[in-house]
């Protein structure tokens, strides 16, 4: 520090010492009570306090005891103890998995209470290229899968890789795949001498997003006489010419590759005869939608909005484009026929079928099939001949709808039953 601060500093300081001795007097003069001494006149003087007594030290004494108190106690780390303490965390985890199964057989009990309430199980399908079997449409995917992959090991493995193409992918992969291939055998048909065109490179981009992920695509390749190759560190699909007719088998399978189509499903009618009790289920499954579960909470979220919509005065366009949004929901119906004795005959169907297909299946269910009969709507409307070319999505038959049977002529009605004897044992107890 430089000397001059050094030496204001110590001067400061000696100007606050002269300040604190207070004010100047004589030497002579007699001395004056100071302003401290004045205070202390009258300066508050503590009251001496008393010895405590006795008792209050024993009080004391006892706090202090148990404030310096100290837990010594140690853990247990005997083997009974702890198997004590394993029992009581098992019975304790018991407990709470009960409870958890307590909570979830409400939601399993209502689930089940849902399929009992519903008027079918579900919609089915036949496919008799296959199989026999009746099945819902998911297993039917899987199974004609299989059975289209045991194909490739025959003759034909060509058209077989085609149908894969067609029926194991969307249709968003199926189109750009086979607008892919078809140009690759063109390029040969129409070029047999182009080395360029015998070979697809599989690292390209095209082949990669197009071809190389659709299934049956590389398998058709296959049939068609490419080979996987590595060519200058490369992977390479190479045509070969196995025989002068190559290029005609080229055009074979490039017919079948564009001529190809999904097999279709036939919809079984899941024929059931029910007494007028068990026609009170109305109630249809998830199968029956076009739109998903999550789709379907919303629309229950739009009924209280419907609701007061349903106050407001609406003009004829108005309800006729809310009823087809309705419909719209429906890829399937489920057709309800009562009979004069009570009974009712059920059978599911797509809502573009035309309703000439109820009439050949009722006809098809009743004792006597050559009696003439009619069909009546649930608005009186008595269906004639020039409704049944008619779709039930344009006549509005969605989503279960109840016709009532009737001969053309009631006093020639035949005897006895209705409906066959062999779908009468459908009747399921009740």
């Amino acid at each position: 520090m430089p000397r001059k601060l050094v030496q204001f500093f110590a001067k400061k300081k000696e100007e606050l010492k002269f300040k604190a001795a207070g004010p100047g007097h004589r030497l002579n003069a007699q001395s004056q009570p100071t302003t401290s001494q004045k205070k202390s006149k009258n300066a508050y003087v503590k009251p001496t306090r008393k010895e405590p007594g006795q008792e209050a030290r024993n009080a004391a004494e006892a706090a202090m005891a148990r404030c310096s108190l100290k837990d010594t106690r140690e853990f247990n780390t005997s083997l009974a103890a702890i198997q004590a303490q394993v029992r009581r965390e098992l019975e304790a985890e018991r407990r709470l998995k009960e409870e958890c199964a307590k909570a979830a057989v409400p939601q399993a009990e209502s689930s089940q209470g849902e399929k009992k309430n519903l008027a079918v199980q579900g919609v089915y399908f036949r496919c008799p290229l296959v199989s026999e079997e009746i099945l819902p449409k998911s297993e039917w995917r899987v199974k004609i899968k299989e059975f289209l992959y045991e194909q490739l090991n025959n003759e034909d493995s060509g058209l077989s890789a085609c149908l894969i193409i067609h029926n194991c992918n969307t249709k968003e992969k199926a189109d750009p795949c086979v607008g892919t291939l078809t140009k690759y055998l063109e390029n040969i048909i129409n070029h047999p001498d182009e080395e360029k065109y015998r070979k697809i490179r599989m690292s390209n981009r095209i082949f990669s997003e197009k071809v190389h992920h659709v299934e049956g695509a590389i398998e058709f390749l296959h049939a068609a006489g490419f080979e996987e190759q590595q060519l200058d560190e490369d992977s390479f699909m190479v045509f070969f010419s196995k025989d002068d007719n190559s290029i005609e088998q080229l055009k074979v399978l490039l017919d079948a590759l564009n001529c190809a189509e999904k097999i279709n499903l036939e919809i079984d009618r899941n024929i059931q005869v029910l007494l007028p009790s068990q026609a009170k289920k109305n109630e249809l499954p998830q199968d029956f939608y076009r739109l998903s579960v999550e789709e379907l909470k919303r629309e229950q979220q739009l009924k209280s909005e419907a609701l007061e919509s349903s106050l407001v005065l609406k003009t004829k366009a108005m309800r006729e484009r809310e009823e087809v949004r309705i419909i719209n929901r429906y890829r399937y119906t489920l057709i309800r026929v009562r009979f004069p004795d009570g009974v009712y005959l059920q059978g599911t169907f797509n809502v573009y079928e035309k309703f000439l297909q109820i009439h050949e299946f009722v006809q098809s269910c009743m004792k006597f099939e050559s009696a003439e009969f009619h069909l009546v709507g649930p608005t009186g409307h008595k269906f004639e001949e020039e409704d049944f070319e008619k779709s039930l999505y344009d006549l509005r038959l969605i989503p279960n709808i109840l016709l009532i049977f009737s001969y053309d002529d009631p006093d020639s009605t035949p005897p006895g039953n209705f409906i066959k004897e062999e779908l009468l044992m459908l009747i399921q107890p009740l």
